[in-house]
């Protein structure tokens, strides 16, 4: 059985050294196929090197959350300012308009609801569904350390070998249990096996130390999850930071939804993510335009 890493030499991760991206603008993209990077260049701005992804899919498992309890009137209008919408396939068909153009990160996993252990999913999407409702992304949950961890992962390597047939990336998410412990030693963790076993990007969550070393050691982007909702100028902070550390982007549902004003707090994240802006300066702009609603 293979010994756990417990090296006394300091590890090194180069968090100063870019990693090298021949031929197209996102990390570990480079070898890709022209379909897949097509795909990618829509979720990502190619300009900002960035992506403000919408998450609408927590009723997958956890029925009408709070802000979500009708997508067609209080999402629907955020939708065309987000650069990608992750969503299930039941809400692209009964709710999206096919007007939006915006690109479709479809959740494909599923199985228990939130009165169950959540890392007991299945794959819950064919692929050629994906293909018939044209999407830009797969994605699912990935359990590391979870009861269920081992068919967690089969699921994202499945998944990913019917996206390569396609042409369309996967994008894992990196769940965390209850029990786990949130720290940047998981992540990295976490994110690396993910991108080993084939993610072309993955989402996790922001941690206060050492983020940094999440970023540099996984060979594909980063888009950082949202989590619970958090006070407006925290949000904007954690988006702040996670960008600055080399995140390529976010992945906001709650802190969006769930605000008092949506579509200000869309507008202000987007300066953050796309264009540098410091916490407090989105901060103001948030209240400008909340109060301008």
């Amino acid at each position: 059985m293979p010994e756990a890493d417990e090296t006394k030499k300091e590890k090194q991760y180069f968090t100063d050294v870019p990693a090298a991206t021949p031929g197209f603008f996102l990390k570990g993209a480079g070898h890709l196929d022209w379909g897949m990077k097509n795909r990618l260049a829509r979720i990502f701005n190619p300009d900002s090197g960035r992506t403000v992804m919408l998450a609408i899919d927590h009723g997958y498992f956890q029925g009408p959350t709070t802000g979500l309890e009708r997508i067609d009137l209080n999402i629907v209008p955020l939708m065309p300012m987000a650069d990608a919408l992750m969503l299930t396939r039941g809400i692209l068909r009964t709710t999206v308009p096919p007007s939006i153009t915006r690109p479709i990160v479809m959740r494909s996993s599923g199985g228990p609801s939130i009165l169950k252990e959540l890392s007991d999913e299945q794959l819950a999407v064919d692929i050629e569904d994906a293909v018939r409702m044209n999407v830009a992304a797969v994605t699912l949950q990935v359990f590391i350390g979870g009861e269920h961890e081992t068919r967690s992962v089969h699921n994202m390597t499945r998944l990913v070998d019917m996206g390569l047939r396609y042409g369309i990336p996967t994008l894992a998410v990196t769940a965390v249990g209850k029990d786990m412990v949130r720290d940047a030693k998981y992540f990295r963790l976490a994110c690396r096996i993910c991108a080993e076993l084939g993610a072309q990007f993955v989402k996790t969550y922001y941690v206060p130390e050492d983020f940094e070393t999440i970023v540099a050691s996984c060979p594909v982007p980063i888009v950082m999850a949202g989590g619970k909702k958090l006070p407006e100028l925290d949000a904007l902070t954690m988006a702040y930071r996670a960008v600055q550390e080399g995140a390529a982007g976010v992945d906001m549902g709650r802190n969006i939804f769930q605000s008092d004003a949506p579509e200000a707090m869309m507008r202000a994240v987007r300066k953050v993510v796309h264009e540098n802006a410091k916490p407090q300066d989105a901060l103001d702009l948030y209240q400008t335009l909340k109060n301008r609603m």
